[in-house]
């Protein structure tokens, strides 16, 4: 069955169906990347590549990361 197949079976059901089918699909693919994302993210590693030099090392990052982790943490949200 095709993919335009099983959109014009799912059109068939009740609203609340295809909000269901909807979600599940949904659900399956949020944590995949979109076709967009895989780009930038190859833009980016290229750049990196090229210059090397403008990367950051991974211990100042997680340095950063810890401080402004404790920072949110020691001012509450109002």
């Amino acid at each position: 069955m095709s993919a335009t197949q099983v959109i014009e079976q799912v059109e068939k059901l009740p609203i609340e169906e295809q909000r269901e089918i909807f979600q599940l699909l949904r659900a399956r693919f949020a944590d995949q990347p979109s076709p967009e994302q895989i780009a930038e993210f190859e833009r980016r590693a290229e750049r990196l590549r090229r210059n090397p030099e403008i990367g950051i090392p991974w211990e100042q990052v997680r340095a950063e990361l810890k401080e402004r982790l404790e920072a949110r943490r020691a001012c509450p949200a109002k």
